[in-house]
Order: C-alpha cells, then structure tokens, then sequence
C-alpha cells in the first residue's frame, strides 16, 4: 500500500513513516512537473530504507 501511495502521492509516504521534515519539502518538489519524477524516486528510495531499518530491528530486537 506504501508503495502505491510512494508512486501516486510521494509526500505523503514520507509522513507514513515518520519523517514529516522531508515530506515537506518532497511536496515542494512534486509541485513542479519536472520534479514529481525525482519526488517519486525519492519517496520509493526512502520507503525501501524504512523496510530495510525495520527488518534490522527486528533482528536486533529478537537478540536481545
């Protein structure tokens, strides 16, 4: 579902996961036309990472 919202709405992904600082300004940037390719790719690339922190988490959290 992220991942959808990452495609269609990147600056909302970005207060999904808990960083509204950038989610501001992803939505500076999809406000121009040639930036909404590079808010996508940005949204996608940071969703990515938030899963990637999680699964590390997880782990980590499971040593303990």
């Amino acid at each position: 579902m992220r991942l959808l919202i990452a495609l269609l709405l990147p600056w909302l992904t970005f207060f999904t996961i808990g960083r509204p600082i950038a989610g501001v300004i992803c939505l500076v940037l999809q406000i121009t036309l040639i930036g909404w390719l590079p808010a996508t790719i940005w949204a996608v690339y940071a969703l990515g990472q938030y899963k990637t922190d999680q699964k590390i988490e997880r782990a980590l959290g499971s040593r303990s």
